[in-house]
């Protein structure tokens, strides 16, 4: 009896979140968590239930520019070392959205390890802006090479990192973070004080800066004092940057 051929594993876009706009001028690639090494298929629900509340947040306030907002389905769990699955699936996501949307910005916004893939993947020229929030990012290690940051040369980058999280190291994304504007002047990177992994004491203010952040580097609206403050300020003033409890409330899209 033939043996059957296992099939290709493809990585795949939602559906567009909200109303799709008629014209679409600009796209937000939502990157969920994953895990370091696995091989096995990510829970559709489980997997993307860390990005929607922010995913539908981003598309209230950029529809009537033209926003539009898809999650990425990767082909893994895992990262897995070399092979980097989740940056590949996310760079393959850019290059869906040029293909159905022409040239338009894209904005990656990932949480933990889709954190790392959005700036891996954030080299793109299709890119134009990266949100890393609690990004997972490896450990300085002196046998490897550390964790590339030229690619996000002509980006503009946002971290956001709580100081209490203890998944992902923050002082880590602060390392990259560091690096980072070595090369590139348009990074800054926000501290949620004494908040945890899921920035669930602050959400509501870490979307409404991930929201002011994507508005302003897609469509080109003024950015908020405060990230206007970090992106000016230099290391380590615009890295550590304090994220104000009542965030965003007084903006509006």
């Amino acid at each position: 009896m033939a043996q059957q051929a296992t099939p290709v594993r493809t990585a795949r876009l939602g559906r567009t979140l909200g109303p799709g706009p008629t014209t679409v001028s600009g796209a937000v690639l939502l990157l969920p968590g994953g895990q370091e090494v696995s091989d096995r298929r990510p829970s559709p629900l489980l997997a993307t239930a860390s990005v929607h509340a922010l995913g539908r947040r981003l598309v209230r306030a950029g529809r009537a520019e033209g926003l539009a907002a898809h999650v990425v389905h990767y082909r893994y769990r895992g990262w897995n070392g070399s092979e980097e699955h989740l940056a590949r699936d996310a760079a393959w996501a850019v290059d869906e959205v040029v293909r159905r949307y022409g040239d338009v910005p894209v904005c990656l916004a990932g949480v933990d390890m889709g954190g790392r893939a959005a700036l891996r993947a954030g080299g793109h020229e299709a890119v134009s802006s990266v949100v890393a929030i609690a990004p997972w990012l490896p450990e300085d290690d002196v046998a490897a090479s550390p964790e590339p940051v030229k690619q996000l040369v002509r980006r503009q980058v946002l971290i956001v990192h709580g100081t209490n999280d203890a998944r992902t190291d923050p002082e880590l994304s602060f390392r990259f973070a560091a690096r980072a504007k070595k090369a590139n002047r348009e990074v800054c990177r926000f501290e949620v004080h004494a908040d945890g992994h899921g920035l669930r004491q602050y959400r509501d203010e870490v979307a409404a800066l991930a929201t002011d952040f994507m508005m302003g580097t897609l469509f080109g609206r003024a950015l908020s004092r405060p990230v206007q403050d970090a992106l000016a300020a230099p290391p380590p003033l615009g890295l550590r940057m304090p994220l104000a409890a009542g965030f965003g409330k007084s903006l509006s899209w």
